[in-house]
């Protein structure tokens, strides 16, 4: 069986979203606070021991409305239906794919309603919604008011926040994927039954290592050894196992014949005061071993050391201990669903930001590996029978990102509600790039992974042509920001900056879109003009006819498009979507304009290069091409500091600065933290 896909409503950022898993490993990637986090909780409350639960605060921003108007129609004494129409509900369809040819379908069966020959899921909805007595519940004597009198908001949520648990109730059914009328009623425990769960998350106490050695690889032997004992495979195991037990049994044996004789001495006596009677007992004590908690609070996993000493976990940095955690918990939740009697059809495990002290290198060979794990349980572990194992995996780090392929990525933003409220909006690279040529699809790809995968993370990019601009970018930024004190900081948002060349830049457009990444594209005008052979030489901007740069040409779907055009357009016609388009401009409306970045740079700055008099672009043009690109801009960005930005540049980074997302980083001061810290002080003293 396959998780296939997942429909969300109503859960916290999750509004409306979908989500496709893929057989194997899917990949959640996205910017900070974008709901991936959400994905993982939910489905911990699903395949919970105790079954589903939710609270107020698990509801969307936005569905909290519905609260309110449901109060407001039972007021104007609306019919029941009307006011539970107003109240909201989490809702969550998981739709499961079987094998129509296997001869034994198992718990599934029961959810099978269609009657398509042709459908091979089954799709399960889950509602957290109000039960038959909800409105009488919730809003039980809130109502009764003088007249004129309103109930404030906050009150009215206050009681519905600890109303809620007798107001709402879980239902789980089965509905037809061909025909959503046709329902059926499902225990709560038939998720549980079809989807194991394993949980491993971004919060591991792995560096906690302040006050107390921290031994999470130590718990983790406990379920190993419950295991051990029932494992259908090894007989070894179970064997081992049981040694391991009787040992603890003889000692608990000889504790009690000797031990616990000389711990009884050491009780007060108690026969100056009449006890123990005639009809009292005796007191004596007992010392127990439980081999669970002795595996559980008393054995650490060490690393052999010399001279018989072992080395405590904290020894090892903590980027292999994350690896060996991850490993022993993979273990771990195999062999709990080994040891199943009644296995589920589906394991789904959730691994929150494996990256966690990993250097770069570790961290591409873990999401390589993975698969191979699961291979390797199988064949060593369980005679080559499947573990059928999904993995779903949310991380930061683009170097997970580069080893997947973008089919199994889910991109998670977010972008503001028709209700006002932030929500998570997922996008599927399989299908957002299944359309695209396949050349192209395997360009990115190859281009993203030489480079890095920045763009799923950030809130905002800069493509660039060369070194030049790579070098220069950082001191524009800081040079663009403090000349608009009063306007958004680019510097203190997340930018990724990637050079992709003139000619590639282009080829990134329809992924910038999918992914509604607000960029910023900065290239050259590159004007060409044909000499006597009719080929396209380079030219002074004056004298171009065309330009060579691939990326104007596809912006403008001009092939021909002269430079004296692109001067006059407007920056309206710079902007699609969420990109933007920089090429030189004057530095004055009417003056030179420049060709590429270095001369670009040097108009910018005619007075401090001493050129002489004459035409300042051809004299801007001379001089650039006798220069060597990064010794240029290492010299403006170490030695000299003290210029202007080009002003098509500072026009675009400008662009860039505004508009959303915008994730500021709160600039504090030391005098900030001095001043933050006395008045904790002051306020402590008047306390």
């Amino acid at each position: 069986m396959l998780v296939k896909n997942i429909e969300i409503e109503n859960f916290r950022l999750l509004k409306n979203v979908s989500l496709g898993l893929e057989e194997k490993i899917t990949l959640i990637v996205g910017r900070n606070n974008s709901g991936k986090t959400s994905i993982a909780e939910l489905f911990r409350r699903l395949l919970s021991d105790k079954g589903p639960s939710f609270r107020l605060e698990d509801f969307s921003l936005g569905s909290h409305e519905g609260f309110w108007s449901a109060f407001e129609a039972l007021r104007a004494g609306e019919s029941r239906e009307d006011i539970y129409h107003h109240l909201p509900s989490i809702i969550i369809k998981l739709d499961v794919e079987y094998d129509v040819e296997s001869p034994d379908l198992g718990p599934i069966s029961d959810c099978i309603i269609d009657l398509n020959p042709d459908c091979n899921f089954v799709r399960m909805v889950l509602t957290f919604g109000p039960n038959s007595v909800a409105t009488e519940s919730l809003f039980a004597d809130i109502t009764v008011l003088p007249e004129g009198m309103n109930i404030e908001r906050s009150a009215l949520f206050r009681a519905v926040e600890t109303r809620l648990p007798q107001s709402y109730e879980c239902k789980l059914e089965a509905v037809d994927p061909n025909d959503s009328t046709n329902r059926k009623n499902l225990d709560l425990k038939t998720i549980k039954i079809l989807i194991n769960g394993g949980f491993i998350n971004a919060q591991r106490g792995l560096d906690d290592d302040t006050h107390r050695e921290r031994d999470v690889l130590g718990k983790i032997i406990e379920v190993l050894f419950q295991s051990a004992l029932t494992d259908p495979i090894d007989s070894n195991k179970r064997t081992t196992a049981a040694q391991l037990k009787m040992a603890v049994e003889q000692i608990q044996t000889e504790l009690h014949v000797g031990f616990n004789e000389k711990l009884t001495s050491l009780l007060p006596t108690f026969d100056l005061f009449g006890y123990p009677g005639l009809a009292d007992p005796g007191l004596v004590t007992e010392t127990s071993f439980d081999v669970d908690k002795l595996l559980n609070n008393h054995t650490k996993v060490r690393y052999v050391g010399v001279n018989g000493i072992t080395l405590p976990e904290t020894y090892n940095g903590l980027g292999m201990r994350n690896l060996v955690y991850i490993l022993l918990q993979l273990l771990r939740f195999f062999r709990e669903y080994q040891a199943t009697p009644t296995a589920a059809g589906v394991h789904l495990i959730f691994i929150e930001e494996p990256e966690a002290h990993m250097h770069p290198q570790m961290q591409e060979v873990f999401i390589r590996q993975l698969s191979k794990i699961t291979k390797a349980f199988e064949t060593q572990l369980n005679e080559n029978r499947p573990w059928p194992v999904q993995f779903v995996i949310s991380t930061h780090s683009p170097h997970m990102a580069n080893e997947a392929r973008f089919e199994s990525m889910r991109y998670f933003l977010t972008r503001e509600g028709n209700d006002g409220f932030r929500q998570s909006v997922v996008k599927d690279l399989r299908k957002g790039m299944g359309d695209a040529p396949v050349p192209e699809r395997d360009f990115l790809y190859q281009y993203l992974t030489l480079t890095r995968c920045d763009l799923f993370f950030a809130d905002k990019a800069v493509l660039i042509e060369g070194t030049s601009e790579r070098l220069l970018l950082p001191a524009m930024i800081r040079k663009t920001d403090a000349a608009a004190p009063g306007e958004p900081q680019l510097g203190s948002q997340y930018l990724t900056v990637m050079e992709v060349g003139g000619a590639y830049a282009h080829r990134f457009f329809d992924l910038l879109s999918f992914l509604e990444l607000r960029t910023l594209i900065i290239t050259d005008i590159d004007s060409v003009k044909r000499n006597a052979n009719n080929k396209r030489v380079a030219t002074p901007v004056a004298n171009g006819e065309f330009t060579s740069n691939g990326c104007i040409k596809a912006w403008f779907a001009n092939n021909d498009i002269t430079p004296t055009q692109l001067l006059t357009q407007s920056h309206a016609n710079k902007i699609v979507d969420s990109r933007r388009l920089a090429y030189q401009i004057p530095e004055m409306d009417g003056g030179a304009c420049a060709r590429s970045f270095e001369d670009a740079f040097i108009l910018a700055n005619f007075e401090s290069f001493g050129l002489g008099e004459g035409d300042r672009a051809t004299l801007a043009y001379d001089h650039a091409a006798d220069q060597k690109k990064s010794t240029f801009a290492l010299t403006y960005a170490i030695e000299n500091t003290t210029w202007n930005v080009p002003r098509y540049i500072s026009e675009g980074l400008r662009w860039l600065a505004e508009g959303n997302p915008v994730v500021v980083i709160p600039q504090v001061t030391p005098s900030d933290i001095v001043a933050a810290v006395a008045g904790i002080e002051m306020s402590g003293e008047g306390a």
